[in-house]
Order: C-alpha cells, then sequence, then structure tokens
C-alpha cells in the first residue's frame, strides 16, 4: 500500500513552496478519513504561519474561518491547551482525548497534564498530534482533527502515525528554513569539557562559588570557563549564556 508520504510531497525548500506543500497536507489529513490539519511551527510565537503572499494559511487552505475555530488567532492558545502543552514534554506522535494521552511509549508527564474542560481548551474532542523538535529549542506541531466528532482515534493513529511524523517533520522544518532569518546563536560554535561542565551547574543553580567546590578548581577558574563559553555563545550576560548552550544541547539537563 501506498503510503502518505509517497503519495503527497509537503517537502518545502522555498517560500514559493508553502501553498503547494500546505495544499498536499490538507489533502493527506482528508485521506486519512476527513482530519482538518492544524499547523503551529513554533508553540512559542504568536505569529501564524502563512505562505509567500502572507496569506495565513490556516485559514486560505486548512480552512480554519468560522469565529469559534479561529485557534491560530488565539495567543494564549498554547499556554491553555493541553496538546501544545503537551508537545514540550514528547516528541513522538500521540493521540488524546478527554480520557487522556496515548503514545507509543507511556510518558509520565503527559499522564500529570490536566485535562479538565478538554474540549473547550483544547478546541477539539480529540486528536493526533506530532511534536517537531527543531535545533535551538524550537518545537513546531501538527494536529490532525476528525471532522466527524470521533473520539477513539486508535485505528488511525497505529496506521498514519509514522507517515505523519515524517510528514510533519519535513513540512515544518522546510518552513523554519525558509523563514528564519536573524542567526540567535553564532555558526559552529564549540565549546569546551570543562565549560560545558561548568555551565551544566549553573544550569541548575549553583553559584561560581559552589562550582569551583564541586570541580576542586578556584572560583577565578569558574568565572573564566564561563566568561569564555558566553564569549563563543555571543551573550550578554550568564543567563543567556546559559539558554543559548541549552538550545545548542551542550547541558542535557534531562540526563
Amino acid at each position: 500500500m501506498t503510503s502518505l508520504v509517497e503519495q503527497f510531497d509537503v517537502t518545502i525548500r522555498s517560500k514559493d513552496d508553502i501553498a503547494r506543500a500546505a495544499e498536499a497536507l490538507r489533502q493527506a489529513g482528508e485521506a486519512m478519513g476527513g482530519f482538518r490539519v492544524a499547523p503551529c511551527d513554533n508553540i512559542s510565537s504568536k505569529q501564524p504561519m502563512q505562505d509567500a503572499e502572507g496569506n495565513i494559511i490556516a485559514e486560505s487552505v486548512f480552512g480554519w474561518t468560522a469565529e469559534h475555530e479561529r485557534w491560530w488567532a488565539n495567543p494564549r492558545l498554547a499556554l491553555v491547551s493541553p496538546m501544545p502543552r503537551a508537545c514540550r514534554y514528547e516528541s513522538e506522535p500521540f493521540w488524546c482525548n478527554t480520557r487522556g494521552f496515548y503514545c507509543r511509549q507511556p510518558n509520565p508527564y503527559l499522564a500529570d497534564l490536566d485535562l479538565a474542560d478538554f474540549e473547550k481548551r483544547a478546541c477539539v474532542r480529540a486528536a493526533i498530534v506530532v511534536p517537531v523538535h527543531l535545533p535551538l529549542g524550537q518545537i513546531g506541531a501538527i494536529s490532525f482533527c476528525p471532522t466527524d466528532g470521533r473520539e477513539d482515534l486508535t485505528d488511525v493513529f497505529e496506521r498514519y502515525a509514522d507517515d505523519l511524523q515524517l510528514m510533519s517533520h519535513r513540512f515544518i522544518s522546510g518552513y523554519v528554513k525558509t523563514q528564519r532569518n536573524p542567526r540567535w546563536v553564532p555558526s559552529d560554535c564549540q565549546l569546551t569539557k570543562r565549560e560545558v561542565e561548568c555551565l551544566r551547574w549553573a544550569a541548575i543553580g549553583k553559584t561560581d562559588r559552589e562550582i569551583s567546590m564541586i570541580l576542586s578548581r578556584s572560583h577565578a577558574t569558574i568565572r573564566f570557563h564561563i566568561k569564555n563559553a558566553g564569549e563563543k555563545l555571543n551573550t550578554v550576560n550568564r543567563s543567556q549564556t546559559i539558554f543559548k548552550a541549552a538550545q545548542l544541547g551542550y547541558l542535557g539537563l534531562a540526563a
């Protein structure tokens, strides 16, 4: 059987590809059995996704036009809806409804999320959600929402989850590459082992003096390493140094 990925090309190489790729993604959602697609390239941003002409694709392509459907115009959605909140704790596709989150592997973080008033806060009764974790700490997501009111998506999730993950990542990552202009971190930045070690301790709240005791180095040496890391990352203070190092994956705080 031909996969969704083979049937629908959602690759974006330039801004001129956005509308075409979005249309292909819309058709893929329909091919699954009448799913509407809700894409977001950055759950922390208030800026909706747009094509080369400046049209908001949630409206122009995916048809979220009714007043009560304009999820993309709600700047608080990522804070109040359980679906984007779940994307902060999960990188694999999942589906959800008012009774819980369903993943291939158990995730205790999702089990702890508040599901009260799910339909009101999520704007859907159920959905398949594909988180898209990108470089520099950016998180996108695409939700596939049934139009017939179904609440049990077990079968369709098992059938399409792999294809949806590939398509979603390809679509969102391609879009982000065409939109991202400023470089927030220096290119090819390489921190030393000691600089990373100092920043890891600083990231969990240790002072320079405490880090010096932990690593058996002088207070001045610790300050030297953190200062050097800041210069490499082009930062203005300690907090921004930690933030940029975390964006580049140096700190591994969850390990």
